[in-house]
């Protein structure tokens, strides 16, 4: 005897086949999710550290990583477009610029992969916290570009190269294209996790809310042509100079010839975008491949810091400055960055493999 409403000869299939859609709709997604990364400059000084939901503090945000191509300048501007520019570090956290010495940032496709999340218990020698014995060893028969990480080049040689710009004003509404200026550069990155950057001889910044700083990249081939400009609050410590940093120019292509590079302060590049950009340039360079406008000699910039950007001595004022500790803002200190203390959390590459094989499981079964 049938109970009520139980129907055994009904064709279950549309129904199997729904959730079986559901189950391959979200496995990509998780696949995808590494795939689509790309990198960022991790440091406590950074906007948008901790995602874009106010009130949020996500171990495993990768807002900051996204790139700027095809945009208007009102959303590219320090990465308006996910309004990474409406969520300042904590009060008190500044990346920290000694004059004439060194910082080091985390270069990371993903928050969860530096020492500012989990412990640090992701993080590792490449920028996805995974071992990459061989990578740059291209494989007969392979594509030479390196996807995993997606760091846009063929090796370490050819990575176009990052910078540092500073402007000496303490709110991202005043800052401008000539007044932010490149500060330092460093060639053959992104590559590893870890990169330090020489500081010149900069002078301080205003108290008590310091100066914006922005990290840039222009990635070389392997892909989509796009470029990265993430704001930071930094401050300028130890014993300054007392040189003020002069406008800034745009950049011009110089592989050519070193005589048409720009000479003194330069500023950052702004490319490919809808509006706003400050530099144009086709056809190919000396190697045969499209330019690509990076931040390395073809382009006037020096590896390391950029010494020929100051206007006259006593121009600014030169007081030292303590690198102290700043106030209490969650964040609590561990070798070279601060880390955000957490309960234990699995692991978001743990959690990817884990979720990804319940789905295949499932998959099998329906």
């Amino acid at each position: 005897m049938l109970l009520q409403g139980h129907h055994p000869s009904q064709p279950q299939g549309p129904r199997i086949s729904a959730w079986r859609l559901v189950a391959l709709a979200i496995l990509f997604q998780l696949r995808a999710t590494e795939v689509s990364a790309h990198v960022a400059a991790w440091n406590k000084g950074m906007y948008c550290l901790n995602g874009t939901k106010p009130n949020v503090n996500d171990q495993n945000t990768g807002t900051a990583v996204k790139p700027l191509y095809g945009l208007r300048k009102e959303d590219w501007w320090f990465h308006h477009v996910d309004f990474c520019d409406q969520f300042p570090p904590a009060p008190g956290d500044f990346l920290e610029l000694p004059a004439n010495g060194e910082f080091t940032v985390e270069l990371a496709n993903n928050r969860a992969f530096t020492t500012l999340s989990y412990n640090g218990k992701n993080a590792g020698l490449w920028t996805d916290g995974k071992d990459h014995p061989h990578l740059g060893e291209t494989i007969k028969g392979e594509s030479p570009c390196i996807t995993s990480p997606n760091i846009h080049t063929q090796n370490e040689t050819m990575a176009a190269g990052t910078v540092f710009a500073i402007s000496y004003v303490s709110e991202l509404s005043q800052v401008t294209e000539e007044n932010l200026v490149v500060f330092t550069a460093l060639y053959h990155t992104p590559w590893h996790r870890i990169a330090t950057y020489q500081v010149p001889n900069l002078p301080a910044c205003p108290e008590p809310g310091g100066c914006i700083c922005a990290w840039g990249w222009v990635a070389n081939g392997c892909g989509e042509p796009n470029m990265y400009m993430l704001p930071y609050r930094c401050r300028v410590t130890r014993q300054p100079g007392d040189a003020a940093v002069a406008p800034g120019r745009p950049p011009v292509w110089c592989e050519d010839d070193q005589n048409k590079c720009v000479r003194g302060a330069k500023q950052m590049v702004f490319w490919n975008q809808l509006d706003g950009n400050n530099v144009v340039i086709s056809g190919d360079d000396l190697s045969g491949r499209p330019k690509s406008p990076g931040y390395n000699r073809k382009m006037g910039f020096s590896n390391g810091a950029q010494t020929d950007i100051f206007l006259g001595r006593g121009t600014a004022q030169a007081k030292y400055v303590d690198a102290k500790m700043p106030p209490s803002s969650g964040h609590r200190s561990i070798s070279l960055v601060s880390s955000v203390s957490s309960t234990s959390v699995l692991s978001p590459s743990v959690f990817l493999c884990y979720a990804a094989c319940a789905l295949s499981f499932v998959l099998y079964h329906l």
